[in-house]
C-alpha cells in the first residue's frame, strides 16, 4: 500500500489544482475577477513599473492599464508622497516571488500574440500557475515536516484537514496569487531549514534562513513574527535555553550571516523607499494601523463578518490541539504556542480586522504551518480506536463539506457577501443549496418576523405621493399614478415620515414600499437605505434598515418590506425615511405604507 500521507498530499493538491484550473480559473477572467486584480495588483505593480514601463515614481502608465483591464482600486494601491512621487502601498516581497513567473510571461507574451503590457493573459496565467506550484511545494515540505513528528496516518489526516478543510483551499486554489499561499510555503521552508540547521549547522542553511525571514517581512511586515521559528525551534526548557544560547555563541558567525541576509532583504525595501520618496523608512499604509489594546480577538475568531473559526471550523480542532501539544511534542510546543498566539494577536490588532473581502481570516493562513502541529496533536488523540475516531472523523467530514460549501458560495454559489455577512444571515443559509432572496434582508436587518399570521394588524401610514407637490410629475416616468418620490445624487434623503408610539399590545412594525432603480447601484455601501427609527426626542433608541438594490437584478419595479421589532426601551415616535447613501443613481419610490401588529 502506498504511503497514506503521500496519497493525502496528491489528493489535496489535485483538489487545489482543480479549484484553480477547472472550477474558478481566475487567470481566464477579466476585471476585478482576474488573477492580477485588487490587492494582488498592488503587490505586483513593482514588476511592470520597473521592467516594462521604467516608471516607478509617477506611474503614468497606470491609467491606460486601468482603462483596459480594470483590475480594481487602481492608484489606491499607491499613494502620493509629499515628495510628489507615488509610493507603492504594499512592500515588494510578493513582487520578488512573482518575478520568475512574470519574466516567463513577458518572454512569451508577444510570440503568443498577446500585448507585453504586464496584464494580458500570459501574465495572468503565469502568476496563477506559479501559485499552484508554490502551493504544491508548501504541502510537500509540510508532509516532510509532519512525518518527523507524527505517524503516517496522522500526517495524512492533518494534511487533508488543513488543505481541504480550512480556508487554505481558497487561498491556494482560487485566490492563490494573494500573499497567504506564498507565505504558507515560505514558513514551511523556514521550519524545515530550522530543523535541519539544529541537526547540522551549515553556513548555507543559516544564510537561507535569514533570506526567508527577511523575505517574509518585506512581503507582509507583520511576518516579523517568523523570526521566532528559527530562534525558538526545539527550545522547551531552561536547560534547552542555555544550550541554545551556547550553540549560537559557538556559531556566532552563522548567526551574523543569517542576520545579514535578513537585513539585506529589508534593505531592498528601504532602498525602494529612498528611491521613490527620498526617505529610508515610509509608512505606506497611510491612515490604516493597529489597535493593540484591546485587539479585536473575539471578532477575528467568531464574527460572522470574517471570523476564522466560523468559516474554517476545522481549526477549532487545532485550537483544542494547542492544549494537547505540550504532552505530545514537548520539544516544539513552546515555539508553536508562542508563534500562534503572537500571530493571532497581531492579526487581531489590525484595525481592518476583517481584511477586506476575506473568506474567514485570510491573514491566519500563513500561520497554518505552525497550527498544523496542534492539529496533528489533536488527531493523535482523536485517532485512537473507539468512539473518538468515529465521532471526530464524522465531524471532520462535516467541516470539510462546510469549507468547500463556503468556498463555492464565495464564487459560483453567490450566497457569500464579503465584508457584509451577519450572524443571522449565516445561520439562515448555512449549508443550503438554495436560498430565498428575502433572506438577504438579514445582511442589514437582524429583526425577522417569521409568524404565519400578524394579529391586531393596523395600517398607520399610507402614502402614494399623488398630492405631494415636491416630487416627480407623471412626465418623469412614475411607478404608479402620476407621481413617484425621487431620490438621487442631488436629493439624498426622502422626507421623514413620523408616526406616534403605538399601544403596548403592538410588538412589530412592517414598512413597505415599491421602488425602481434607474440604473441599479451595484456597490453595496452606496445602495439606498430604507430606514425605520425609534426616537426619543433627538435620541435614536433603535434603528433597522435594509438596502433596496440587493433585491433587484436591474431596473424592474419591486415591492419590498422591512420588519422591525418594537423596542422595550422608552421611545416617543417612529421615523421612516430613505437615504441614497452617497450614490448618484436615481431611485423612484411609491406606495409607501406602515403597519403595526
Amino acid at each position: 500500500m502506498k504511503s497514506p500521507s503521500l496519497v493525502a498530499l496528491w489528493l489535496s493538491f489535485a483538489i487545489i489544482a482543480a479549484s484553480s484550473l477547472l472550477y474558478f480559473p481566475k487567470w481566464k477572467m477579466q476585471g476585478t475577477e482576474a488573477t492580477i486584480s485588487w490587492d494582488v495588483s498592488g503587490y505586483y505593480m513593482y514588476l511592470p513599473s520597473a521592467i516594462i514601463y521604467q516608471d516607478m515614481k509617477q506611474l503614468a502608465w497606470w491609467d491606460a492599464i486601468a482603462a483596459k483591464y480594470n483590475p480594481g482600486p487602481g492608484m489606491g494601491q499607491a499613494f502620493k508622497h509629499p515628495s510628489g512621487n507615488y509610493v507603492m502601498k504594499y512592500p515588494m516581497g510578493q513582487a520578488l516571488q512573482f518575478l520568475p513567473w512574470f519574466l516567463t510571461a513577458h518572454a512569451l507574451a508577444e510570440p503568443l500574440g498577446y500585448p507585453a503590457d504586464g496584464f494580458s493573459r500570459p501574465y495572468q496565467m503565469a502568476v496563477s500557475w506559479g501559485g499552484l506550484i508554490i502551493a504544491f511545494l508548501g504541502l510537500w515540505f509540510l508532509r516532510r515536516i509532519l512525518r518527523k513528528y507524527f505517524s503516517e496516518q496522522v500526517t495524512a489526516v492533518t494534511i487533508i484537514s488543513v488543505a481541504v478543510g480550512s480556508n487554505y483551499l481558497e487561498y491556494a486554489g482560487v485566490t492563490g496569487a494573494m500573499t497567504h499561499n506564498w507565505l504558507f510555503t515560505l514558513n514551511c521552508m523556514l521550519i524545515w531549514l530550522s530543523i535541519q540547521f539544529y541537526e547540522k549547522q551549515a553556513w548555507w542553511r543559516a544564510a537561507v534562513i535569514g533570506l526567508l525571514t527577511g523575505w517574509a517581512v518585506i512581503t507582509r511586515p507583520t511576518e516579523i513574527v517568523s523570526v521566532l521559528i528559527p530562534l525558538l525551534w526545539g527550545v522547551s526548557s531552561l536547560a534547552s535555553v542555555r544550550a541554545r544560547v551556547q550553540l549560537l555563541r559557538v556559531h556566532a558567525g552563522k548567526l551574523a550571516v543569517a542576520a545579514a541576509a535578513t537585513g539585506f532583504m529589508i534593505f531592498l525595501q528601504m532602498a525602494y523607499w529612498k528611491f521613490s520618496a527620498g526617505e529610508w523608512i515610509v509608512y505606506s499604509y497611510e491612515n490604516q494601523g493597529f489597535t493593540w489594546f484591546p485587539p479585536h480577538i473575539e471578532s477575528v475568531l467568531w464574527s460572522a463578518r470574517a471570523g476564522w473559526l466560523v468559516y474554517s471550523p476545522m481549526m477549532i480542532l487545532a485550537v483544542a490541539g494547542l492544549f494537547m501539544l505540550p504532552r505530545k511534542i514537548p520539544e516544539v510546543a513552546p515555539v508553536v504556542i508562542v508563534y500562534c498566539l503572537t500571530a493571532l494577536y497581531i492579526t487581531s490588532a489590525w484595525d481592518i480586522w476583517w481584511y477586506g473581502g476575506s473568506l474567514g481570516q485570510r491573514a491566519m493562513v500563513q500561520a497554518y504551518p505552525l497550527w498544523v502541529f496542534a492539529l496533528g496533536a489533536f488527531w493523535s488523540w482523536a485517532a485512537q480506536p473507539g468512539w473518538r475516531a468515529w465521532l471526530f472523523s464524522g465531524l471532520a467530514l462535516i467541516f470539510i463539506y462546510m469549507n468547500i460549501w463556503w468556498s463555492h458560495q464565495a464564487h459560483r454559489g453567490g450566497h457569500f457577501f464579503p465584508e457584509q455577512m451577519t450572524r443571522h444571515y449565516v445561520w439562515k443559509i448555512m449549508g443550503r443549496t438554495q436560498i430565498e432572496r428575502d433572506w438577504l434582508k438579514l445582511l442589514d436587518n437582524r429583526d425577522e418576523f417569521s409568524g404565519a399570521e400578524r394579529p391586531l394588524l393596523k395600517r398607520v401610514l399610507s402614502e402614494d405621493f399623488e398630492q405631494d407637490t415636491t416630487v416627480a410629475s407623471s412626465g418623469e416616468n412614475p411607478i404608479s399614478g402620476s407621481k413617484s418620490l425621487i431620490i438621487n445624487g442631488e436629493k439624498q434623503f426622502s422626507p421623514s415620515f413620523r408616526l406616534p408610539k403605538p399601544g403596548t399590545e403592538y410588538h412589530w412594525i412592517r414598512a413597505g414600499v415599491t421602488f425602481r432603480c434607474e440604473p441599479k447601484e451595484w456597490d453595496w455601501w452606496a445602495m439606498t437605505q430604507f430606514v425605520v427609527r425609534f426616537r426619543d426626542g433627538d435620541k435614536v433608541v433603535k434603528e433597522r434598515m435594509i438596502r433596496l438594490q440587493r433585491h433587484v437584478d436591474g431596473s424592474e419595479p419591486k415591492q419590498i418590506w422591512l420588519d422591525a421589532a418594537i423596542p422595550d426601551k422608552p421611545y416617543s415616535e417612529i421615523e421612516i425615511f430613505f437615504w441614497n447613501a452617497g450614490s448618484n443613481k436615481t431611485v423612484r419610490l411609491d406606495d409607501l405604507y406602515a403597519e403595526i401588529f
